[in-house]
């Protein structure tokens, strides 16, 4: 399976995340605008995934991720406790909206198919292109998500 790498614990897949695509497409148009968005500069907007060497300073200390290694799950979607204190308290709004949907999807679909579905949720219905979580429209064609 291609993407597993890119298979984070709480449902929020690595694998259509700008800051992830920021770096791994050297698509510096994208790091400056995260860069705002995040408050770091945009060479720190680097990250390989989740599970990789290289994550996001904001991801490092995931509690979400620490609690799954524990445990020994691959996903929050094997934890009989989810949704937990952890997740009600994610720190970020939209992210919480997307564990809260992502995890039950990848609890039914099972991991190959969940990416799949992820990656088709966040494609473009216009052009086929990525998209990321929080987008309101694509980057390369402009219509509205």
């Amino acid at each position: 399976m291609e993407n597993k790498g890119l298979v984070s614990p709480c449902g929020l897949y690595c694998g259509v995340c700008g800051i992830y695509h920021a770096g791994a497409n050297n698509d510096r148009a994208l790091a400056e605008k995260l860069s705002k968005a995040y408050g770091v500069p945009a060479e720190k907007l680097v990250c390989k995934g989740c599970r990789s060497d290289t994550v996001f300073e904001y991801c490092r200390g995931c509690a979400i991720k620490s609690c799954a290694v524990e445990k020994g799950y691959e996903g929050c979607y094997q934890c009989d406790g989810f949704p937990c204190e952890k997740v009600e308290s994610f720190p970020v709004p939209e992210g919480k909206k997307n564990i809260l949907r992502a995890v039950p999807e990848w609890k039914r679909l099972g991991t190959e198919e969940w990416i799949k579905a992820e990656e088709k949720l966040f494609s473009c219905s216009n052009c086929g292109s990525r998209l990321f979580r929080g987008a309101r429209k694509c980057r390369k064609c402009g219509a509205l998500k």
